[in-house]
């Protein structure tokens, strides 16, 4: 005698053959209005798919779950199966899915005397949306699952309605027919859930960063190239912060801030890879987002100290100074550890290279300055170059004074381009040769050294402050003191520091306004 098991599915199946016709039917009714409901939609929508279940795909439900032993009959189990039709509406990202949700809560404002509800468009068509959304799955991700039927002449045919994102129809792909569908494989064996787990935290990180790249295309209504370019490297650098602030996060559990971290190393990628114009930027961009996405895969140790293939090699005078401050900083300093190693993970190769590439590149960013150009309609060429390397020594001496990573970030890159370009001004102002330069070269230099601290709003020493005062009265040029410092002069007797910014108040530069040179 056949096991009941078998009969059961037999019957099931003769069932499912002899309904095959008016589901169909009302598989496409239902995928049609859907589709109607959202066209047009600008919430992401994309497309509506719809299936009957299979007859492989009931017998393997009906055994797995037991139903010959839960079921009286085929009528009662199909009565009660409520996937008997699948419904996906399929849309672009994550975030897409609850306002797809929401619109379809307002399309199904009626509601019946059994709480189901309908739009009197098509009133065969029932919701039961009184539930949570998303759902929580077994596994214990979410899901945007909704039951519903449909009322064909006195039958009553049962579907699911599943809102799904690219990545999560792909997620579910894998979930289904790799894990739920395949006996070799147990969910409740811990290894295969933390894979799966890793699996799905790299899918909803690529669709964080489609999405980025999505809204970033879509705000590019404008023609200039350079705020294309301004807003690439502001959707690369928040990519950037997701990525590592995620793996910190899972590592440390925490995360500190270094946002603009990321925005100094987007402008490094960009322009040590020439991207003059936009056709390279988007194959940097394209390259960078690809190596980001590996480096989603791969385990980062936050603790481990950086380490160099060689010796460091820096000859130039500058970059020396700057480079021995971040390599006494790059073990030491977590936020300087933390910027290296971005670095050397995304540009892979030679990390001794990649850190001198670093430097140089952080020297063009104030060496390759306009303003120095302007010294040639005053000066020789060597004298252009002996007044740049002074400016450029003094900056050196102040980014090892201010002892921050702050000093790399953007917007202070451009207040001190903003300074460089101000003392050069005055020099044109108050000296007429080299020789007249070499003569007072260190009150200009003290004064561009409070400029630039006064960015950071660093405090000077009192001493200091004083002997500059002291230079500029005893000077013969056009420096002078400030009316009314006498009076002041008291008051800084009984101080050890004063602000840059206050000490710059204390002189004044004829035939410049310096009120308007003070950021």
């Amino acid at each position: 005698m056949e096991l009941r098991m078998f009969h059961f599915i037999d019957k099931s199946l003769a069932h499912l053959r002899d309904l095959e016709e008016d589901l169909e039917n009302v598989c496409k009714e239902i995928e049609v209005y859907f589709e109607e409901t959202l066209e047009g939609e600008n919430g992401g929508f994309l497309n509506v798919n719809s299936r009957v279940k299979s007859p492989k795909s009931l017998k393997e439900k009906i055994i797995r779950n037991n139903y010959y032993k839960k079921y009286e009959s085929s009528e009662e189990l199909f009565e009660n199966l409520s996937d008997l039709i699948g419904i996906r509406i399929e849309c672009r990202f994550i975030e897409d899915e609850n306002n797809i949700y929401e619109k379809i809560k307002k399309n199904f404002h009626e509601k019946d005397e059994n709480g189901y509800y309908y739009n009197k468009i098509n009133e065969n068509i029932k919701l039961e949306l009184t539930g949570e959304q998303p759902q929580q799955q077994r596994n214990g991700f979410e899901i945007f699952r909704i039951d519903g039927f449909y009322e064909y002449g006195e039958r009553k045919f049962n579907f699911e309605l599943q809102i799904k994102s690219l990545v999560n129809i792909f997620w579910g792909e894998i979930e289904h027919k790799v894990i739920y569908k395949n006996n070799n494989y147990m969910l409740e064996d811990s290894f295969f859930r933390n894979i799966m787990g890793s699996i799905k935290k790299n899918l909803s990180m690529i669709d964080n960063q489609l999405l980025l790249i999505y809204k970033q295309v879509n705000q590019l209504n404008t023609i200039d190239p350079n705020i294309r370019k301004s807003q690439l490297e502001t959707m690369m650098a928040k990519i950037i912060y997701d990525i590592f602030s995620t793996k910190m996060r899972n590592y440390m559990g925490l995360v500190v801030d270094f946002r603009r971290s990321c925005d100094v190393i987007m402008k490094y990628i960009f322009r040590t890879n020439n991207a003059e114009n936009l056709e390279d930027y988007n194959q940097t961009l394209l390259k960078t987002l690809s190596r980001l996405n590996e480096i989603g895969k791969n385990e980062m140790d936050f603790t481990k100290k950086i380490e160099f293939e060689r010796h460091i090699c820096i000859e130039d005078e500058f970059c020396g100074i700057i480079g021995d401050v971040m390599l006494n900083s790059i073990n030491d300093d977590f936020q300087w550890n933390l910027f290296f190693k971005m670095i050397f993970e995304i540009e892979l190769g030679n990390n001794a290279e990649d850190f001198e590439n670093f430097i140089a590149y952080f020297k063009g960013r104030f060496y390759n300055n306009k303003s120095f150009a302007k010294l040639h309609f005053l000066f020789e060429e060597d004298q252009v170059e002996n007044i740049a390397n002074s400016i450029m020594k003094e900056l050196a001496n102040c980014f090892v004074e201010i002892d921050s990573i702050s000093f790399i970030y953007e917007e202070n890159i451009e207040n001190i381009n903003g300074v460089i370009d101000n003392v050069i001004k005055i020099i044109f102002a108050n000296v007429n040769s080299f020789e007249e330069w070499e003569k007072s070269k260190d009150i200009y230099l003290d004064f561009f050294r409070f400029k630039v601290f006064s960015v950071f709003d660093y405090k000077v020493g009192v001493e200091n402050v004083k002997g500059f005062i002291e230079r500029v009265k005893n000077s013969s040029g056009r420096i002078q003191v400030s009316e009314g410092i006498l009076k002041y002069i008291d008051k800084l007797e009984l101080l050890s520091e004063i602000t840059a910014k206050d000490a710059l108040q204390l002189i004044k530069l004829s035939n410049i306004n310096e009120n308007s040179l003070i950021k």
